[in-house]
């Protein structure tokens, strides 16, 4: 069994029948009282977010999960079908269990998060950044970036992300896929 002091980043937890990935966490320690430590946790299959308080020291329980290599195949009306690199059994998610499904094109590497006891996946990650082609934008003006102006493009994929004026149609850039902004122009 672990305690509150096993508390990390990332943790999976079983509350209430429901599991929740630990966003934040911290400690609140008073003169008269014992210390409490409050985590924010977001739900892995519900969606909920919520705030739960702990007694230092009390008992958690948390859940063991193995990240898994998959490559996202295609998108049908049963959802995203992904396939595992090490045993070619392929899956299909709903688009709510995968982060920035809006980046992913076929062929991607996509981290999927299986829970070992029940051997069901819980979620799906891309990669931190990923590198895709703009399929559309307008032209930017020569000399007119006294700001950081941006300006929206369509990418490969067909999400649209702000990029800065000197990005142009036909060029690959990188993009954050925790917060969908642009981070760079690639070579090629």
């Amino acid at each position: 069994m672990a305690t509150t002091s096993d508390i990390s980043r990332g943790l999976i937890l079983k509350l209430d029948n429901n599991l929740y990935s630990v966003v934040e966490f911290g400690e609140n320690k008073t003169a008269r009282a014992a210390a409490k430590v409050w985590a924010k946790l977001k739900g892995v299959d519900n969606n909920r977010t919520i705030e739960k308080t702990w007694n230092s020291g009390e008992t958690i329980f948390p859940v063991r999960v193995e990240k898994h290599a998959f490559q996202y195949l295609y998108k049908d009306e049963t959802g995203y079908n992904l396939m595992n690199n090490e045993t070619f059994e392929q899956i299909v998610l709903a688009e709510e269990m995968i982060d920035a499904p809006q980046f992913l094109k076929d062929g991607s590497e996509v981290n999927v998060f299986i829970n070992t006891e029940t051997d069901q996946a819980i979620g799906a990650e891309l990669p931190e950044k990923i590198v895709l082609l703009v399929t559309y934008c307008e032209p930017g003006l020569k000399g007119d970036t006294a700001t950081r102006a941006t300006k929206p493009a369509t990418l490969e994929t067909g999400a649209t992300v702000n990029v800065p004026l000197f990005v142009n149609e036909g060029e690959l850039i990188r993009i954050n896929t925790k917060t969908g902004d642009y981070v760079e122009r690639v070579k090629e």
